[in-house]
């Protein structure tokens, strides 16, 4: 490895002070940047601060930040007495050769324009036949001969005397009454269409609250370990992350509490009934201690209940919404995961007046209503097809569950740790063993087996990985920790 001082960190780092984003944020993004495309390889030794700052041309405070940000982050590590150093390494350029429409896209175009270091794609593909990801349904299961068949129906009935504008104001009224009464009956809430706005995706409601709630500057607590789309698109915002540490009953509440004291909190982003990605629930207690936190110093509470569609109890937990009598709750979440492409839903539950704001911005990204599908949707609803439907895939899911962890249990007991989640689609899987998930990942790609960058966690404390079983039938569960278990063998062997 060259000496730290020989890196050209002006090549890749640039900080622009003009722009409104803070500088230690600048250089958080451009660190990151650099990591996930192997300018700053696993490893690396970072030269010393006051070095770097001589560098860089900033002042020493605002980078010391910037590196408790990027270690709080998992990216760099701290030793003592040792130095600084790259703890996660991401796919380098090697490993993905440009297209040609990358290529391209290198030559000036003769004008400039905002460029986003933070919302480079982590997504990864492969063609391996055994792949596990963070907690995907299974789209073999998905009824379309019955969506075909309600789906024509509505084509062919004849046509109404109506303008196309009348249809659609009149079709998307019945759908958010019929929609409303649902969430009601399903998360225990208490709205009214008012109070609710529906969109095409669930990252379109988390993108559209979080532009409305938050400003350049703000301060937003999120968990950690956290969910990268989501971290993504509240850094996109220009916030200041606080992590506040996740335990297995939900966030530290004593932590949070302590950086209201001392700071202005915006908003609490958090997955309160299946935290992304540990799988753990918030508990009652916290959850009555988060609600009054919110009272008490005034964030708002922006929950995320991505996966409440797979539980699989009798008594699945309410969300925070539904005991929010101060109207701190910002409620988002999805509709339909289990249907095809382009039949689910997104949604915002919140006070009436937040929902005419977003109202104004959705007009913007989905100005038209698809009349045919809120009409076929609507007709699930009232049918009661959506509940069963829903009621048939969770007990595909929960014996799929079962069978995963016994699974887990069997091939690789006393390596892991792990609880059988009560909701949701992956389990989260702690390493006993101390070595490096990259290399495991690239010995399970060489046994035929995919595991996505998004789905790895290591700091110089945790080795984890959200292991989604949803989208895999018994044989192919059976072979993807096989591969596991065996490559574990060697990579520990070889550590």
């Amino acid at each position: 490895m060259d000496s730290p001082v020989e890196i050209p960190f002006r090549s890749f780092i640039h900080l622009k002070p003009e722009q409104n984003t803070a500088i230690y944020l600048q250089i958080v993004f451009e660190f990151i940047k650099a990591i996930q495309t192997g300018f700053l390889p696993e490893g690396t030794k970072l030269p010393g601060t006051r070095i770097l700052c001589k560098v860089l041309d900033v002042n020493r405070n605002t980078l010391i930040k910037a590196f408790q940000d990027l270690e709080a982050q998992g990216w760099i590590e701290t030793l003592p007495n040792k130095g600084t150093f790259i703890l996660s390494q991401q796919k380098s350029k090697a490993d993905f050769p440009l297209s040609k429409e990358q290529n391209t896209s290198q030559i000036n175009t003769g004008f400039t324009f905002q460029k986003s270091t933070i919302l480079e794609n982590p997504i990864e593909t492969s063609n391996l036949p055994y792949q596990f990801n963070d907690g995907m349904p299974d789209w073999r299961l998905v009824q379309t001969d019955v969506l075909a068949r309600l789906y024509v129906s509505k084509l062919k009935r004849r046509k109404s005397s109506k303008t196309y504008e009348q249809i659609q104001l009149r079709s998307h009224s019945n759908f958010k009454t019929h929609f409303s009464n649902y969430l009601n009956l399903t998360r225990g809430i208490r709205i009214s269409t008012s109070n609710l706005l529906t969109t095409s995706s669930h990252e379109i409601s988390l993108y559209l609250a979080t532009k409305v709630l938050i400003n350049p500057g703000d301060k937003v607590a999120v968990a950690s370990p956290g969910y990268y789309m989501s971290n993504m698109t509240l850094t996109n915002t220009g916030a200041q992350i606080i992590p506040i540490q996740a335990h297995e009953d939900g966030i530290d509440t004593k932590q949070l509490k302590e950086i209201c004291e001392t700071s202005e909190i915006r908003v609490l982003y958090l997955t309160s009934n299946y935290h992304y990605p540990t799988t753990n629930s918030l508990s009652a207690k916290k959850r009555m201690e988060v609600l009054e936190l919110a009272n008490q110093f005034g964030f708002i509470i922006l929950e995320d209940d991505y996966d409440f569609d797979f539980h699989y109890d009798n008594n699945p937990v309410l969300p925070l919404a539904a005991f929010d009598s101060n109207q701190k709750v910002v409620y988002i979440g999805s509709f339909g995961k289990s249907l095809p492409s382009g039949f689910s839903y997104g949604f915002v539950a919140a006070p009436s007046e937040f929902i005419k704001e977003l109202e104004k911005h959705q007009n913007i990204l989905e100005p038209s209503i698809d009349v045919l599908k809120e009409q076929v949707l609507t007709e699930w609803i009232t049918e009661g097809e959506v509940h069963r439907l829903s009621k048939k895939n969770k007990k595909i899911y929960k014996e799929r569950r079962d069978y995963f962890a016994s699974l887990l249990n069997e091939k690789l007991k006393d390596k892991i740790k792990f609880k059988t989640p009560p909701r949701g689609l992956a389990i989260w899987v702690e390493w006993l063993d101390n070595f490096n998930l990259i290399q495991f990942q690239k010995e399970c790609a060489a046994h035929d087996l995919f595991l996505p960058k998004t789905i790895l966690y290591q700091t110089k404390n945790l080795t984890a990985t959200r292991l989604g079983f949803g989208h895999l039938e018994k044989e192919e569960m059976e072979k993807a920790v096989d591969i596991l278990s065996k490559c574990l063998e060697i990579i520990t062997l070889n550590h």
